[in-house]
C-alpha cells in the first residue's frame, strides 16, 4: 500500500463501485448509535475516545469525529497512508480531535481499557493471528464499549460468488491498471486471492 496514498480514497471508491463509502458509513453508524458516549450514568458529559485501527488515510476517523463528537485516535502500519491521513485531517480542520499514530494492531501502544469504542477496517486478513489480534483489540476497549468492523466477504450463493470472482480476478485488476497504473494493478491482483484465502 506504500505507493497508493495520494489517490487511494478516490480510486478505492471507484473500484468498489461507490460501495466503500456506504459500508464505512454503516460501520460508523454502529458507533454513533451505540455506546460511544463513554459516560457512565451520573457522570458529567464529555467526549468519548474512539480508536480506529487500520486507519489508513483517516476516512473512518474523520467520519467518527464528525458523527460522534468523539476524540479519535487512528493507528496504521503504513506511514505513507498516515501522512495522507494527516493531510486529510488538516484539510477538514479536525487536527484538534484526531491524532494519527504508527502502530501494529497485534501490539497496540495503549494501556488496557483506554477507549470507549473501537473500529477496524479490512484488518484481520492482513495479520498472522486474527484471534490474538482480536484479543489485543478487546484489551484496549473499556468494558461495555462498542467494537465495529468492516471486511469483505465471499458471497455464499453461486451466482453472486461467480460474479464476485469475475470482478475481483479480472475487472478489479484491469480497472486498477487503467485508473492507477502498475501499483493499483498489483493491488487488484492481490485482493481477490487474499480475501478468498482469509475465508
Amino acid at each position: 500500500f506504500t505507493p497508493l496514498p495520494p489517490r487511494y480514497d478516490r480510486l478505492a471508491e471507484i473500484l468498489w463501485l461507490g460501495q466503500n463509502g456506504r459500508w464505512r458509513r454503516a460501520m460508523v453508524g454502529q458507533i454513533a448509535t451505540g455506546a460511544a458516549s463513554g459516560q457512565e450514568p451520573g457522570q458529567e458529559p464529555g467526549p468519548a475516545v474512539v480508536l480506529d485501527v487500520a486507519s489508513g488515510t483517516a476516512g473512518v476517523a474523520l467520519q467518527l469525529a464528525a458523527r460522534t463528537g468523539a476524540r479519535v485516535v487512528g493507528v496504521d502500519l503504513t506511514e505513507g497512508m498516515l501522512r495522507q491521513g494527516q493531510a486529510n485531517v488538516a484539510d477538514a480542520g479536525l487536527g484538534h480531535r484526531i491524532v494519527l499514530v504508527t502502530g501494529r494492531a497485534e501490539r497496540l501502544p495503549f494501556p488496557d481499557a483506554s477507549f470507549d469504542a473501537l473500529t477496524f477496517t479490512y484488518l484481520l486478513r492482513y495479520v498472522d493471528d486474527p484471534q490474538a489480534t482480536l484479543t489485543e483489540l478487546a484489551r484496549v476497549l473499556k468494558p461495555g464499549g462498542t467494537m465495529a468492523s468492516l471486511e469483505f466477504c465471499v458471497p455464499p450463493k453461486a451466482f453472486w460468488r461467480a460474479s464476485w470472482v469475475l470482478y475481483t480476478r479480472l475487472i478489479l485488476p484491469a480497472g486498477g491498471l487503467l485508473l492507477g497504473g502498475l501499483p493499483w494493478l498489483r493491488v487488484g491482483q492481490f485482493l481477490g486471492p487474499n480475501i478468498t484465502g482469509h475465508y
